[in-house]
This record gives C-alpha cells, structure tokens and sequence, in this order.
C-alpha cells in the first residue's frame, strides 16, 4: 500500500531455545505513531534491532516503502531513511550537542566526518543544528557535551540528531526516559506534530504517554504479537487486560 512506510513480514530471531522473536509483522503507515508495548523480556528491544540493523534477523524481511532492508547495516539502513532514537552510543560523547547534530547534517550532504574543523566553521551546517536543538528543546545546551548532559537530554539529543537525517521514519525506543513530567509532556506535544514528517515507530514504558500519543498500538508478549489496535480497543482487549495491563477477566 502506498500509505505503508515500513513494514515488517514473519521477523524470527532466537537465542538458543528462546524465541525472542517470533513470527513478528507489522506495518507503520504514513502520518501516524504506532506504539509496541509489552512487558519487560517480551522482546521489544530485540524486535527494534531486528528493524535498525543491529541483529540480524533468523527470517523474515524488513521493507521500508517497499525496499527491502534486511541485508543492509545500521548505516546503511540509516541512508536509507531510519531514523532511530535509541542507542546513546550513537553519540559522540566528548563532542558538544551542536557538533553531534552538525555530524549528522554533514553525513547526510555525503561529506566524512574527517574534517571537523571546516565542519565547525560552517555557518548553514552550525545554524540547521541550532534549529534542530531548539525543535527538541535544547537550545539553551547546544555548547554541552553530550556526556555532560542528561539521561533525558540524550534522548532528546538523538531525536535531534535523527531529525537532521530526514528520515523516511523514526524509531524511537523510550524517549520519555528521564525526562521528568513537563519534558514528557513537552516531548508527547513535539511528536505528535512529528509524526506528520515521518511516521514513528515507538517503544515507551509510560503507558499515559503511549495512549496519548499512538494511533495504534501492538503489543508483544513472549516475542509474538496478540493484538494489534487503537488505544480504546487495546484498553478493552481482554487478553491484553490479563497478561500486560494487569487486569483479571472476568471467569
């Protein structure tokens, strides 16, 4: 379909006899955030590194708007417009936040990160990170290194550094992490705007967050998906009430 960006068909991945990946397809359709929930070992994470590059998956495929990306690395895949948000060691950490975005801006012009010095003289590289900091709110930290800054500051950094990519899409694994309650509802108004760029592909624990911001919502339990939904539909599924939310059903 035209509106699919990425779509995920059968992903398999298992360690030894677990199966922490199980038969896993889903889509990310133009305009919206999809949110994947589960409890903690369902398999998020791996099913995110299954999607960003980092593992190889057993089978299956990942496609993003029909192109098929599951040979490719995670800078590859990055080129090819995912955008993730969820490895810390993405960043350089004795760098400035400025000078990380400004990486990003310069990678996607097709230049080597060799050269930073005429990198930093650059004033369109300089002043396009700037806007980035400031979209994400920080702009008051540009001078920062990144290894001074925040658990919270570096989620908000590496959303910054993805938005200078232009994805085609965004991964983001639990960006309201360490953000305390006026950045996560700062954080829950910049990407329901977002998603209007690139759709958003999200893991987050903050379940208020989750049904916020997503238009639909799968959740993962032992590495399979058991339901896939709005977040009124998710609320009610009795499955979903019994095994993630903490519900008992009715006998």
């Amino acid at each position: 379909m035209a509106d699919t960006i990425l779509e995920l068909k059968g992903l398999r991945k298992n360690f030894g006899a677990l199966k922490a990946t199980d038969d896993v397809s889903l889509t990310l359709k133009r305009g919206e955030i999809h949110a994947l929930i589960g409890p903690n070992g369902a398999g998020k994470t791996t099913l995110m590194a299954l999607v960003s590059g980092k593992l190889p998956p057993d089978a299956g495929q990942v496609l993003l708007e029909g192109r098929e990306l599951t040979a490719l690395s995670v800078a590859r895949r990055a080129q090819a417009g995912l955008g993730r948000s969820f490895q810390v060691s993405s960043l350089v950490s004795e760098y400035s936040a400025l000078r990380n975005v400004m990486l990003a801006l310069q990678s996607r012009q097709g230049h080597s990160y060799r050269f930073l010095r005429p990198v930093m003289m650059d004033q369109a590289l300089r002043e396009g990170a700037r806007e980035m900091l400031a979209r994400v709110g920080l702009g008051a930290r540009a001078s920062v290194e990144a290894a001074v800054l925040s658990h919270g500051e570096r989620r908000l950094l590496e959303i910054a550094v993805a938005l200078a990519l232009q994805p085609r899409c965004f991964l983001l694994d639990e960006p309201m992490a360490g953000l305390g309650s006026e950045g996560t509802k700062a954080l829950v108004t910049f990407l329901q705007e977002l998603k209007s760029e690139a759709p958003i592909l999200l893991i987050e624990h903050d379940m208020d967050a989750v049904f916020r911001l997503a238009d639909r919502i799968s959740v993962l339990v032992y590495g399979r998906i058991i339901a896939t939904g709005t977040a009124p539909e998710i609320r009610a599924n009795p499955q979903v009430r019994a095994v993630y939310l903490g519900e008992e059903t009715p006998a």
